[in-house]
């Protein structure tokens, strides 16, 4: 099983190209994937596979790839912004797509990444949607946010402290009902001219260094906490821990900018492989 590794501003994710569908992706073999003790170590596992052999998920969907991701726990996600450029850096490294737009089929519906010439990536991330208002304990903290979908579900909490004093590690959601499945939780602090600090803990990936629907949905709360939601169209720099990204928050057609890396390829060992379930898991976090 061959395999590469990616990161977007610290996001990493291990790549699988299976481009016709053949590999069996359990959740424990995902899981075993990114643990950083036992395995290669990541937040997830982008699965490259043609759209057409990839079943219902990318139904209805005219791009040639399906972005099929998967959370650090094994479980399966919407969608993720900052793997979508890794997924698109990827693709074109491998001359698998021209460029320099590429349409990629997600679990949210086709997004088309941009291939810049600076060597960024930028993504049409599609309508960002205010759920209302919503709240998380986290620690012995309660916050207040905006509930919001990105094509996945965040709960945005702006806070006038700095964000590293915030305890983030298992924020716990506590509604709206829109979020009873789980939800990111952000927390975000605004330090300048549309310019903002965010750290973010993923659904069934713990705490990450960044996340770019994470950074759309704090771009959309930070809009609406300065009265610029959901007419304002200006762009935003959010600073995450793994470096900076650039969002322009819409409700018809979000847009977010920045790097993607590919760091490594290789290929997995098979007795490795053959032992997945001998090796315990989640001792680690991602």
């Amino acid at each position: 099983m061959r395999f590469a590794k990616g990161h977007g501003t610290g996001n990493d994710f291990v790549i699988l190209p299976d481009p016709d569908g053949q590999l069996d992706l359990t959740r424990e073999l995902v899981a075993r994937l990114c643990d950083r003790h036992f395995g290669i170590g990541a937040d997830g596992v982008l699965r490259v596979v043609r759209s057409a052999v990839a079943g219902p998920d990318a139904a209805g969907q005219s791009a040639e790839w399906f972005m099929d991701y998967r959370n650090a726990d094994g479980s399966v996600a919407e969608m993720c912004g900052n793997g979508v450029r890794v997924f698109a850096k990827y693709l074109l490294d491998e001359g698998l797509a021209g460029g320099p737009d590429i349409a990629i089929a997600t679990r949210a519906g086709t997004r088309v990444v941009s291939a810049e010439a600076d060597g960024q990536f930028t993504v049409d991330m599609g309508p960002a949607v205010v759920l209302g208002d919503g709240t998380a304990k986290l620690g012995d903290q309660r916050l207040t946010g905006l509930a919001i979908s990105v094509g996945n579900p965040h709960l945005a909490c702006m806070i006038d402290r700095p964000v590293a004093a915030v305890d983030l590690s298992d924020p716990l959601v506590l509604g709206p009902p829109e979020l009873a499945g789980g939800a990111n939780v952000e927390i975000i602090q605004a330090t300048g001219d549309h310019e903002i600090d965010m750290r973010v803990h993923e659904r069934g990936s713990g705490l990450t260094l960044s996340c770019g629907t994470g950074a759309v949905a704090a771009a959309v709360a930070a809009a609406a906490a300065a009265g610029e939601w959901p007419a304002g169209s200006d762009s935003w720099t959010v600073h995450v821990p793994g470096g900076q990204l650039a969002v322009t928050p819409s409700a018809t057609a979000s847009r977010l900018t920045g790097p993607a890396d590919i760091v490594a390829a290789g290929e997995l060992s098979a007795s490795w492989i053959a032992s997945a379930g001998r090796t315990p898991v989640g001792l680690s976090t991602a």
